[in-house]
């Protein structure tokens, strides 16, 4: 089964910076697309980023364009997402995902991924 594990979160002032790892295992990394998605208290769960580990092809949120990256490293089958310029709005459980390829990096829907992590809680204060 597959299985994946964030890591990075933590408590940041606005304008400070995270970087989140996801370490993926049980299936071929290289042939998927991953995803990172949050979620705030009371709130459903959004669409952050994805990447197709493939191509490094990427796709952004609006909210989030221009302060968060995501990458990703086949070789240790992990993806990152580097976020700057950090908001309290960004405060929420941030959880990485992953499918099959065969659908592309515009596929914001938590209901089409296959795997999820537990999640990793980012706080931002202000």
């Amino acid at each position: 089964q597959v299985q994946l594990v964030e890591s990075g979160g933590g408590l940041v002032q606005a304008g400070g910076s995270l970087r989140l790892s996801c370490a993926a295992s049980g299936r071929t990394f290289s042939s998927y697309v991953m995803g990172w998605f949050r979620q705030a208290p009371g709130k459903e769960r959004e669409f952050v980023a994805t990447i197709k580990t493939s191509t490094g092809s990427t796709y952004y949120a609006d909210v989030v364009k221009g302060r968060f990256t995501m990458s990703r490293d086949n070789a240790k089958n992990t993806v990152y997402l580097q976020m700057n310029s950090l908001k309290p709005e960004d405060t929420a459980v941030y959880y990485c995902a992953a499918k099959s390829a065969g659908y592309s990096v515009y596929e914001t829907r938590p209901v089409k991924y296959d795997y999820w992590g537990q999640g990793t809680q980012v706080t931002v204060s202000s």
